[in-house]
């Protein structure tokens, strides 16, 4: 068993994009990020915090828009007007999950966000060009991250057998659709799905994201397979510091034993998500200064 490590895989993506935007540069585009942050949430005030750093040691231009926690939906909507009308903004990120009444329209505000600046991935129309396999869209980060992983493995994906655990529009259902489209067989597990561990066992790729501690025992990972766990959770320790420690969706010291390759938590998928939305607005920059 190998650890897939997430810290040096996204160290190679990003020095592919630190090129990418010295070669834009070169040619006058400097790419633009814009990050809204609605409320006061502390989790999110670091990752808004942690995308800027990462703007700046790669020379994309970045922008924090910080609103308070009673902002209306008319106002963050004219916020993303503003933004989607601004020429030095090519990327458009929504900090979710957005707060109080906000939440309930999260999805419909998502759609205001014009497609070609939706670096995320969430937009109905990049979710369809993801689906269609059309390569001009946008694919949301943390799902198009588990496939660099899988990549950077060398490892042949035509033909696997790869099931998902988890069935979000963040994780499950993208990664499906990325994964049907290197010509994987996917089967989409979830909490209804009847003797979960026989079903894992099939897989040559299993990818979890569901957000349970450390669901995935031993006996539903397949000898030799390739293992994902896209969770993060907190579960109490008095032994730490904290009073916490971080745990997966798979239980690492089992699976390990069967897995040929997992990725641990932390340290696997989570420096892949920022990496692919540096990747993402790099991307957004190249293809609005050829239109």
């Amino acid at each position: 068993m190998r650890n897939i490590d997430g810290k040096v895989v996204a160290a190679q993506v990003l020095k592919k994009v630190a090129k990418s935007v010295q070669k834009l540069k070169a040619n006058g585009v400097t790419p633009g990020l814009a990050v809204v942050l609605v409320g006061e949430d502390p989790a999110s005030q670091v990752y808004v915090g942690s995308k800027a750093r990462k703007c700046e040691e790669l020379g994309i231009y970045s922008r924090k828009i910080l609103l308070p926690t009673e902002t209306t939906e008319t106002d963050l909507r004219q916020v993303i007007s503003e933004l989607n009308a601004d020429a030095q903004i090519n990327g458009i990120l929504l900090q979710s999950p957005l707060p109080g009444e906000l939440r309930k329209v999260e999805d419909s505000i998502v759609e205001g966000i014009a497609p070609q600046k939706d670096v995320d991935g969430f937009h109905p129309i990049n979710v369809a060009k993801l689906v269609m396999g059309d390569e001009s869209g946008f694919v949301p980060c943390t799902p198009a991250g588990c496939i660099e992983l899988l990549k950077s493995e060398g490892i042949e994906l035509s033909g696997k057998n790869a099931v998902v655990v988890g069935r979000s529009m963040i994780v499950g259902k993208p990664l499906a659709a990325l994964l049907l489209n290197e010509s994987c067989t996917v089967t989409i597990a979830h909490s209804r799905t009847v003797d979960l561990p026989t079903v894992c066992r099939q897989a040559d790729l299993l990818l979890v994201g569901v957000g349970v501690p450390e669901l995935i025992k031993k006996d539903a990972v397949k000898r030799g397979a390739y293992v994902i766990d896209v969770g993060i959770n907190r579960v109490d320790d008095t032994s730490k510091k904290k009073g916490y420690r971080l745990v997966g969706d798979v239980d690492y010291k089992g699976a390990s034993q069967e897995a040929e390759a997992i990725t641990p938590v932390p340290g696997g998928v989570g420096p892949m998500t920022i990496a692919m939305l540096m990747k993402n607005t790099v991307k957004a920059a190249r293809l609005q200064s050829e239109s």
